[in-house]
């Protein structure tokens, strides 16, 4: 067995291994007995720091908004940031089923490392195969329960967690993450081509710090150059886009754990449409 083997051996370049399995496609994982997820969605960028866990966090709270009973996997196991959001702390419970779920304040259901750690600010210096064996036991020994939509917060780029969770877990779409700059919106068609090279659809994009609102004439600002967003989902074929501005507001209440406080004002409707009817269709 080739050293420190993940077991991935679809994104293996080491060839004649004699533990390398048929190339048979993506094969999901089946969830605890208390677990009953119907849709998966993976919020997903090529690049770091273009506002992932914001946006998968404003996607939660909004779908959670409408009435459906929503869960986060927190799949950025190096980079957490899922629980300081929703000022979520308390540490996990587990019974003979399984690992219980943290809840935010409103009843999204959160999993993430930072929950099992002792100080929030350890470090997690753990290599690919431990990281992604993290992901998959979030989806198969935790206790979710019933839960309409789960969003799987991925950590940057293509690599290894990637190709995990979309050939482990059931997902149903992608929403990708974007900034504007053109170089963030050619990272980003990397993750667009990788998902579409699984057969897994691109559900809406969301461009994140679109521009700055002056709080004083009302002009918008476009501080890192004009969006973007629209003509990278019309080059991709994605269907639904939303843009997002710089606002103070919400890193003061991801500070206070409060981002289900936050108001979109409608910014995201159309992402959120996209992805009911994708999954309702599917």
């Amino acid at each position: 067995m080739a050293e420190e083997c993940s077991h991935e051996c679809s994104s293996c370049g080491v060839s004649g291994c004699g533990d390398r399995t048929a190339e048979a496609g993506p094969s999901t994982l089946e969830p605890n007995k208390r677990t009953n997820v119907k849709h998966v969605i993976g919020v997903v960028s090529g690049k770091g720091g273009v506002g992932k866990s914001l946006v998968t966090s404003l996607l939660a709270s909004e779908m959670n908004k409408r009435g459906h009973k929503v869960a986060i996997l927190d799949a950025d196991i190096t980079g957490p940031s899922i629980p300081k959001s929703f000022g979520v702390d308390a540490r996990l419970t587990a019974d003979a089923d399984g690992i219980n779920p943290a809840q935010s304040a409103s009843g999204i259901e959160v999993m993430s490392v930072n929950l099992m750690l002792p100080e929030g600010d350890m470090p997690v210096a753990w290599r690919g195969p431990v990281v992604t064996g993290a992901i998959k036991q979030f989806w198969q020994e935790v206790n979710w329960g019933d839960v309409d939509y789960m969003f799987v917060d991925m950590p940057p780029g293509t690599s290894d967690v990637f190709l995990t969770v979309f050939q482990s877990l059931p997902v149903d779409g992608i929403v990708t993450v974007s900034a504007p700059q053109e170089l963030v919106a050619m990272i980003v068609g990397k993750a667009v081509n990788l998902a579409k090279s699984l057969e897994v659809p691109v559900v809406g994009l969301v461009e994140n710090m679109a521009y700055f609102k002056c709080d004083e004439c009302g002009k918008e600002h476009h501080i890192f150059g004009e969006p973007q967003g629209a003509a990278v989902a019309e080059k991709y074929g994605i269907p639904a886009v939303a843009t997002l501005p710089m606002d103070p507001s919400f890193a003061r209440l991801v500070d206070e754990g409060k981002v289900e406080a936050y108001e979109v004002e409608g910014a995201l409707d159309g992402i959120i449409d996209q992805i009911i009817a994708t999954t309702e269709a599917a």
